[in-house]
This record gives C-alpha cells, structure tokens and sequence, in this order.
C-alpha cells in the first residue's frame, strides 16, 4: 500500500488539469459527441430569430430535442451568434465543469476533514476521460452534472443543519434540481429524489417511519419545485404543444420502446443490457477504470466499518443506476452525474488502494504515449504529402512527449510515486492527444483568408456525414451559404462536378483530382478521415498512416448550375 498525497502533488497536478481543460479549446478534434452540431445549429437559427422562444431548427424531429437552458447560454456566450467560435461555445461548459470540481473539493474536505483527500476527489474527477469528453464541449452534460451534485454536496457539507432543515434545503435543491432539468430533462427528477430519499432514510438509520413522517414532504416539495422551473418551458414558449410531441413523447417516453426483440431480452442482452450499462459506467472512469474497481472492491471489504458519507456516496450511485436500468436505452453517460461520487471514494480510500489498478492506468497511459509518438514521427518523417516539412510539429511537441514518456515509466518503477504519477499521466494524455493533432489545427487543415473572402455570400455544397454537420464548416468557411451532399459521394468528382456549381470534394493524400476544362480549384486543405476499410486499416498498421489517415478536401468552382431552393432533404439535415 502506498500513495500519501502531499500539497505538492496537488498543486502540481492541479495546475497541470487546468492547462489540460484550457489547451486546445477551440479545436474542432476534441474529444466530444456528436450532439455538439446539432445544439450549435439549434443556437445560430434561435439567434437569428432574434427570440429566445421557440427554438429554432432545419432538422426534421430535432427542434425541441433538449429543454432550452443550454441554448440559452449559447446564444448568451456567443452574443446572439456574434462571436461564433467554438471557444466561446464551450467556455460556459468548462465553467461548470470546474465549478462542479470545486464544490466536490468543499464537500469532501469538509466531512473528511483534510483539504487533501477534497483536492485528490475533485482531481480524481476532472482526470476521467468522461469529464474530460463531455464537460468541455458545447453540450448538455456540465450544467446538468453541476446542479445535479449540488444539492447531494450541500447534505455532504453541512450534514446535520442541511438534512434537519425544514425548508431552505428542500427550495434550494428544488431549485438546483429544477436548473437541471430545464438543462437535459424531466427525466433525471426520478434518480435525483430517490437518491434524495435514500440520503434522508440512512440520515434516519434506516427508520421508514421516521423518513416518512420528517423527510418525506420534503422529497415532495423538491419534486413539486423542480418540475415547476422546468414547466417554465411550457408556459414561456409559444408552441408548448410542439413541446410535448417532440420532447415529452418523443425523446423520453420512446425510450422505453424495445429496441430489438423485447424489453426483458434487452435487459439482459445485447448492446442496451443492464451488464453493458454497469461496463460503460465504470468505463467513465476512462484510464483509472481499474483504480475504480479496485476502490470498489475495497468498498466490499471495508463494508462493515464504512463511514455514513461512504454509504451516502454508494446510495447515489445505486439510485442513479437502478433508475437509469429501467428504460430500453441504456448508457453509461446517463450516469455522468455519480462520478464525482466515485472520484470521492477513491479520494477516501486513496492511502489504502493497491497499486495494480494504478499500474496498469500507467501501463495504458504508456501504450497511448507511444502510439501517438510513433504515429508523430510517422507523419513527419515518411513525407506522405510529397513535400518536406508541411506536416511538422514544434520542438516543444517532442520535448513534451518525451518527458511524458519518461515520467510516466518513473511511474511504473517507483512504488512511492505511482499513484500521484498515474493521476497526473492522464492530463497528460489528453493534451498529448491535441498537440498531436496541432499541425491540422494550423493552415494545413484550414481554407486561405483569401479563399474564404472569394465564397462569402455564395452558395457551397459540402460533404455531410451527420446531422447538422455543416456547422462545423461554418467555422472553416464563415459567410458562406452551406448545403449538405452525401459524404459517401465526396471522391466521386465526376458527379459533383456536373451537378454543384461550387463544392468541397476530397481526394486521396497524393492523387490529384482530374476536373472539366472550365473546372477551377478555389481553395484547398486536409481533412482526416473518420470511416476506414479493413485494409486500409492494415495498412496503417504497417506505417503507411498519412495516406489512409487523411484526404485532400478541394473547393471547386464549376460551371454546373441548380435551381434553389432545392427539392428534397439537405444532407446535413
């Protein structure tokens, strides 16, 4: 057993998370989900309607798809759609993030008395690659988390004043609880009171009739004041039948439709088991999954001296997963809300973990340090672009790989730092994962200024290979008018070219494409692919990366002409 964590392990890992969460905000290849297009579309068309009700969208079924909170503050942060970067998307999201990280630090340092153990939880918290995944990108998942936990870290606060509270407690978390419901859905109303309630039955040392006569109109009143801000929805918008079709019906009731054959095969089988939700869960935890067995394992054997907090702590996940085992769709990231209650108890339990689990979280960060140095090295040097010298990173790239490398097998040899080294090595990780990619963020993966100045106010057609995927071409071409294509068709040149009159294609890394006469190339950049076959992944394997790994996108003008508005579906919608 090893693994004291000192104010200098902290202070260091913690400013080493804030660079992590700060680095590479804005890059259009941060871990994200592909909901981000969609939210984003949904903020430009609301802000340019001027109103913050109703919500706008071009995609069909896609309108109400989220309570309005979250497009509130996009519209908010980008200044009705003024400043249209994904850095000013995202900022509110990493506010939260650190926010909820440092409420966490103020709860777990309260009730376990060492500021320590409350920094390690709130570090443990941000180093999952779940946080990391969704709570900087342009989505749901950081402002629901944050008023979520909120009232669950007031109770872990102030223990006896918050859980004998008559009144200011249950309106404070009906109000937090209602915030987070006008951010994701209704739905989460269920976990949050019955973990609620299993907090005040414990506080109540398992006393039923206690908890029903003293807590019980509590847990109602939270109900009651949380659904009434979400009803905000309802009475604010205009539409609020549209409301109820597409987000009472439609995105919640459905998903408890079986999905394939029945309901009770899909809870135990298949892709939406119950099994699989308690994997994906756990696979939150990202590189330190295997430090969350190993303190859960703990949890088991320590189960007859575990302290009320721990039980609490245990109680909010159990909540959560029972209640979330019950629709047909079925997904670790519903559970996004219990990690900071896991990042908790392995703060708790941090001194009395064995080292396997961490060991092999640095065996993992190793493997992907290295996979990511070879691949570097691979670009740089095999001139898969025909020139020397346009792929190529910055000494600081290489310098920052290899002290990564060499810190972490410190890690894997010395037994006294290994714990503290792991948790740091999967900040380290993900900032390996952008700079990786820094030479795409630059000119090479983006159009000229003068290129974007030529197609400003025309009409351009662009691959789609996801709903609202244009989006993230208005970031690479602003002021122009988009239209969506099949992405399936981008290398088919002969075909794009007789039909738009302006259009992106790709072509493979090294092949030119062969246009008409009156054909012209506007602009030109690098695009990596996100769809392989099997032998070019094979390929890839053997060293050949850049060719498979990228394509060249192309702006061709040509003298195709089309009849606007067009007739049928835009692609990206």
């Amino acid at each position: 057993m090893r693994g004291s964590f000192t104010y200098r392990n902290a202070i260091f890992i913690l400013l080493l998370g804030v660079f992590t969460y700060l680095y590479g905000l804005d890059s259009r290849f941060a871990p994200k989900n592909g909901d981000e297009y969609p939210y984003m579309h949904i903020v430009r068309m609301t802000a340019d309607s001027g109103a913050w009700l109703p919500l706008q969208s071009e995609m069909d079924g896609i309108k109400n798809t989220k309570p309005p909170l979250v497009f509130w503050e996009g519209i908010a942060s980008t200044g009705w759609g003024s400043d249209w970067t994904l850095l000013a998307l995202r900022w509110p999201s990493v506010l939260y993030t650190g926010l909820t990280a440092f409420f966490l630090f103020l709860a777990v340092a309260r009730f376990s008395g060492k500021k320590q153990t409350g920094l390690l939880a709130a570090l443990v918290w941000l180093s999952f690659f779940a946080t990391y995944r969704y709570g900087r990108p342009f989505l749901t998942d950081p402002p629901e988390v944050f008023w979520l936990s909120l009232p669950f870290f007031a109770l872990l606060y102030w223990g006896r004043a918050a859980f004998e509270s008559k009144l200011l407690f249950p309106v404070l978390a009906g109000a937090c609880f209602g915030m987070a419901l006008l951010s994701k859905s209704f739905a989460y109303i269920v976990p949050a009171t019955f973990a609620l309630g299993l907090f005040f039955w414990r506080w109540r040392k398992w006393s039923l009739p206690k908890v029903l006569l003293q807590d019980l109109y509590k847990v109602i009143l939270v109900a009651i004041l949380a659904l009434g801000v979400f009803a905000l929805w309802f009475l604010l918008d205009p539409f609020p039948e549209a409301v109820w079709k597409e987000f009472v019906l439609g995105e919640n009731a459905g998903k408890f439709a079986a999905r394939s054959s029945s309901y009770l095969l899909d809870l135990v089988r298949g892709g939406d088991s119950i099994w699989m939700l308690a994997l994906t869960t756990l696979a939150n935890a990202g590189l330190f999954t295997f430090v969350l067995i190993s303190t859960l394992i703990q949890c088991w054997r320590e189960r007859r001296f575990i302290s009320i907090e721990e039980c609490l702590l245990l109680l909010m996940v159990l909540a959560f997963f029972i209640v979330f085992s019950l629709p047909s769709q079925r997904s670790g990231r519903y559970l996004l809300p219990v990690m900071p209650a896991f990042a908790a108890l392995i703060a708790m339990y941090w001194d009395r973990l064995p080292l396997w689990g961490f060991r092999i979280a640095l065996l993992l960060q190793l493997v992907l340090l290295s996979a990511l140095t070879w691949v570097g090295g691979n670009l740089q040097l095999s001139n898969f672009l025909g020139q020397p010298d346009i792929w190529s990173y910055s000494p600081w790239h290489w310098g920052f790989m290899g002290v990564s490398i060499a810190f972490i097998l410190l890690g894997i040899f010395n037994r006294e730092r290994s714990k503290a080294i792991a948790l740091a090595g999967c900040f380290l990780c993900y900032c390996a994962l952008t700079t990786s990619l820094s030479p795409l963020e630059g000119s090479l993966g983006r159009y000229s200024q003068s290129t974007i100045q030529d197609v400003a106010g025309k009409d351009v057609w662009v691959p789609c290979d996801y709903r609202a995927k244009d989006e993230e071409y208005r970031l690479l071409l602003p002021g122009a008018i988009l239209h969506g294509y099949l992405a399936k068709d981008a290398g088919q040149i002969d075909l794009l070219t007789s039909t738009y009159p302006l259009l992106a294609a790709q072509s493979p890394i090294g092949v030119d494409p062969v246009l008409c006469e009156s054909c012209k190339i506007v602009g030109k950049r690098m695009e990596m692919r996100a769809r392989h076959s099997e032998a070019e992944i094979q390929a890839i394997l053997r060293g050949h990366i850049g060719e498979h790994l990228f394509v060249n996108e192309y702006l061709i003008s040509t003298p195709a002409t089309i009849a606007l508005p067009l007739i049928g579906k835009d692609a990206c919608r």
